[in-house]
């Protein structure tokens, strides 16, 4: 079984302390940072392949942490926060986070989302087990390096970017719906994913497409849902 170490940032020492213990219950390890700036050192001291990260923090709050993160790591994260407006949830999001939960949170639903983010992070790109290159005008994607490049330029992407690419990608041409976008690439029910979906389809499109609001490779189709081009 692979040993997966897990950032836990938060300035509350009990929310680290309790998350620290559902997450050793099952296996995982846990390193603990009480706010962004302690967050960044330790990813440089550690080896680590998820983040559970607070919004607000004293110094480095977690959206700016989250920006740092992606400067560097691809690695998945998980934003907590006591705000549950949308507008907080979206911003989280567009900045590079993989998945948002409210404060208070459930500590199994949060262990059941950190072993899917884990899951996906370490099998990304594995339909098979062989080398798979798909190349469409000069988009390419490689499954074994885990990697999408744009006329030989390599395009940084997050986990869930890549997941949603590879699967319209592998599939050109179909049109997949909102829904189940989402429950194909997040393992779960698809209930109110369209915001969700729309703000990692718009990072995907600031990444590869030179005018954005005119894709090439990734369209919509009006009242279905979302296809690449073949």
């Amino acid at each position: 079984m692979n040993k997966y170490t897990v950032l836990v940032v938060d300035d509350e020492k009990e929310i680290r302390d309790g998350i620290e213990i559902y997450l050793k219950n099952e296996g995982i390890d846990a390193i603990k940072a009480s706010d962004g700036i302690e967050a960044i050192e330790k990813l440089q001291q550690h080896e680590i392949h998820l983040v559970i990260l607070d919004v607000m923090m004293p110094r480095l709050d977690g959206i700016t942490t989250t920006l740092k993160i992606r400067e560097k790591k691809n690695i998945p994260i998980i934003i907590l926060s006591a705000k549950t407006e949308d507008i907080d949830k979206i911003l989280g999001l567009q900045v590079g986070a993989d998945d948002y939960m409210s404060k208070p949170f459930n500590p199994l639903e949060l262990l059941a989302r950190v072993k899917s983010q884990l899951r996906r992070y370490v099998t990304l790109g594995t339909y098979d087990k062989g080398e798979k290159v798909i190349e469409i005008n000069g988009l390419t994607l490689e499954s074994a390096a885990k990697q999408v490049k744009l006329h030989g330029e390599h395009v940084k992407l997050t986990p869930i970017e890549y997941k949603i690419l590879e699967l319209l990608m592998t599939n050109a041409g179909r049109v997949y719906s909102i829904t189940q976008i989402y429950e194909l690439v997040w393992n779960e029910p698809g209930y109110n994913a369209e915001n969700t979906v729309a703000v990692h389809i718009r990072k995907i499109r600031e990444k590869i497409e030179i005018d954005p609001k005119n894709p090439r490779y990734v369209k919509v189709v009006w009242g279905v849902g979302y296809k690449m081009e073949k």
